[in-house]
């Protein structure tokens, strides 16, 4: 029987495997080390080693997963030092992709995120570590695509996948009992049109927690 199986549809099998895991280890769903194996991969999504090694190789490349001079591949276990790197990477780009979206925060979009926050707090009663690290996402998201800028977009997912374990990590640790109050601030600044509000709002929910972790 199948953990995980595969979504039937198009596109090549090993993209399919890639995007599966991607989301799983943004999503906060595998530990930090967490060790992974081609044929445990394979025997758990019903696919082929040549799918699992290409799909391996994408999110190495990526630095969602980590792979040592032995040939044994983890999820990263982050050092304190590329915590802090990666909180001021989000300190950097995630202001920078809510203020560029500002301008297109209309009502719909604020009613969005008002309702995603909803879905935050869902997930905090329920103490879902990856349920509340997928709707975290979702909330800003949801704001930064209407920044218009993919290439920015892309880097700071690329950020979030490799701090997806370490973010269950943090969960665990900040053992949160109702919605983060930056969340409710970048609201507030959105409906204010407040652009200094809300790039302050976005810096301290994006680095407060990582902060934490690091100290």
């Amino acid at each position: 029987m199948l953990l995980n199986p595969l979504p039937e549809g198009a596109g090549a099998a090993h993209d399919r495997l890639y995007r599966t895991l991607r989301t799983r280890i943004m999503h906060g769903e595998l530990a930090p080390g967490e060790a992974l194996t081609l044929r445990g991969i394979g025997r758990d999504y019903g696919v082929s080693m040549t799918p699992v090694r290409e799909a391996m190789r994408r999110l190495v490349a990526e630095g969602a997963l980590s792979l040592s001079a032995s040939g044994r591949i983890t999820t990263p276990a982050l050092s304190n030092d590329r915590i802090e790197e990666l909180a001021a990477l989000r300190s950097l780009l995630e202001p920078e992709l809510a203020v560029r979206a500002l301008p297109r925060a209309h009502m719909a979009l604020i009613e969005r995120m008002e309702a995603i926050n909803v879905a935050i707090a869902e997930q905090i009663a329920k103490h879902d570590a990856s349920g509340y690290i997928r709707t975290n996402l979702e909330f800003h998201r949801t704001l930064y695509l209407r920044a218009q800028a993919p290439a920015m977009l892309a880097m700071v997912e690329t950020v979030w996948l490799q701090l997806g374990p370490t973010m269950r990590s943090l969960y665990g640790r900040l053992n949160r009992t109702e919605l983060p109050k930056n969340h409710r601030l970048i609201v507030a600044a959105l409906r204010a049109g407040d652009e200094p509000g809300l790039r302050l709002a976005v810096r301290a929910d994006v680095t407060q927690g990582l902060r934490l972790l690091a100290s």
